[in-house]
């Protein structure tokens, strides 16, 4: 069994409304309260005020504020935990230390455990039973996997004014198969590179595809900067001068808003698409692993090419090189495949030639789309050579590079472990899936699988084994 978020939107009518945001503003309060509680205590007798001592008092805190009365008791104690996780996080230097949080700011509250909340739906639609607030309210959403529902986070959008249901599924997932339990092809590898005028491209070791950037920053731009034009010529709210936004800013924010929102939804919409349709022809996705934020970063200042790279950063953001990967992921796991991913600056897939294996440092400018070797003369774009290295590497048919990853750091999205204790191949994997299973001392089939310190996994990666 695996836990996984599902979310729906929530239509509540007007009566219904009223009532969540009475809920969101009293969460909110004692939000705050119990922030004042801990800086009063420690100002006072340099005392730590624990989460179970805050739990403890909300008994007397309902008698003495009756408006907190009908308010669900684990969602309370929900609240709490909130406080005591941020002051956890500021104590390992993780975060800033927890500020009063303002209504605008406080997005919803938890039911943590299956009472105080009743959902009737089958992963596609339905409604969510809130007992404290006495509502029923009507949600829509269609959710790939379902089952159990154990947990409940109403959530608050403030900028599109839309309330959502999400909850924590526990669901049936696939292991990670391989030998004679498998079903799933795993000579079905597709090695994909992300880039800016291709988005996508993918090779499977015969064919090439080809994915052009949807560009959906670029289309609406000249539109996003008219209107943030027109946004900073309006009377901007301001706390530190008392200074109310007037309602043309206000109006103008929400279109602003809105056009945002509208190119994110489009981006997503296209990346589960693509994702998707990958995900349902291959068992094994490989890919290079990249660092986004680095690649994202602003020119330095007084550089020539400011304009150049700051056109290349939409170019990239226009794609969501991240998002792609993760969507890839985690849809490929689904199914019980496997997502590897090959470090980059080890392997050099944009330098190395897929013929000879011979690394050519020129090639890593990024204004050579078409690279040229000069020991073999192996002609290929860019893009194409690229995949066809990764291709090459997990395969094990790339000169110059040997057979064992584990010296170049690869790793798999089904494992964290970041040190490996063992690579395997393709071959070795042919011949795992042609064993026959093992007896077990109970009459029934095992597995074949690697035990490393006790341990047994059962997770075998394209062209090595996780242990």
């Amino acid at each position: 069994m695996a836990t996984r978020r599902q979310t729906f939107r929530l239509y509540p009518n007007k009566q219904q409304e009223n009532k969540l945001f009475e809920a969101r503003r009293n969460h909110a309060y004692l939000y705050n309260a119990c922030i004042a509680h801990r800086r009063y205590e420690w100002r006072a007798a340099q005392k730590t005020v624990t989460y179970f001592e805050q739990q403890n008092c909300l008994p007397a805190f309902k008698k003495e504020w009756v408006e907190f009365a009908y308010l669900h008791s684990q969602a309370l104690q929900a609240t709490v935990k909130r406080v005591d996780l941020a002051y956890g996080a500021f104590f390992q230097g993780v975060r800033k230390r927890p500020k009063f949080k303002s209504i605008r700011d406080y997005s919803g509250w938890s039911y943590p455990a299956k009472s105080g909340w009743k959902v009737n739906s089958n992963g596609k639609h339905g409604s969510v039973t809130l007992n404290d607030l006495g509502i029923t309210i009507r949600m829509r959403g269609q959710s790939k996997q379902w089952g159990i529902p154990s947990t409940l986070t109403i959530v608050y959008k403030l900028g599109t004014n839309q309330w959502f249901a999400s909850f924590t599924v526990e669901v049936s997932t696939p292991e990670t198969k391989f030998g004679s339990d498998s079903d799933l092809n795993y000579e079905s590898i597709v090695c994909f590179d992300l880039g800016t005028e291709t988005a996508l491209t993918l090779y499977d070791g015969k064919d090439f595809t080809e994915l052009e950037n949807p560009r959906f920053t670029q289309r609406c731009e000249q539109l996003i900067k008219r209107k943030s034009s027109d946004l900073r010529r309006k009377r901007a709210p301001s706390r530190k001068k008392k200074v109310k936004a007037s309602r043309r800013w206000r109006k103008t924010r929400k279109l602003l808003s809105r056009l945002q929102r509208k190119v994110a939804n489009r981006r997503r919409d296209w990346q589960h698409k693509v994702t998707s349709e990958i995900a349902s022809r291959y068992d094994i996705g490989v890919t290079e692993q990249l660092n986004t934020k680095s690649m994202t970063r602003k020119a330095k200042k007084g550089s020539k090419r400011k304009k150049q790279k700051a056109g290349l950063n939409k170019s990239i953001l226009s794609v969501g090189f991240s998002t792609l990967n993760q969507m890839m992921a985690y849809k490929i796991e689904q199914k019980g495949g496997l997502m590897l991913i090959l470090p980059t600056k080890q392997i050099k897939p944009s330098q190395r030639c897929p013929n000879c294996g011979v690394v050519h440092k020129d090639w890593a400018d990024l204004s050579n789309r078409y690279h040229v070797c000069g020991d073999c003369g192996f002609e290929i774009p860019r893009a194409r050579g690229s995949v066809m290295v990764l291709y090459n590497v997990v395969t094990n048919a790339q000169p110059g590079l040997g057979t064992r990853l584990v010296d170049y750091g690869c790793f798999s999205s089904t494992n964290s472990t970041s040190k490996r204790k063992y690579t395997g191949s393709m071959r070795q994997l042919k011949q795992v899936k042609s064993q026959k299973p093992n007896r077990s001392s109970d009459g029934g089939t095992e597995t074949p699988s690697v035990t490393c310190g006790g341990v047994v996994h059962q997770c075998f990666i394209a062209n090595f084994m996780v242990i």
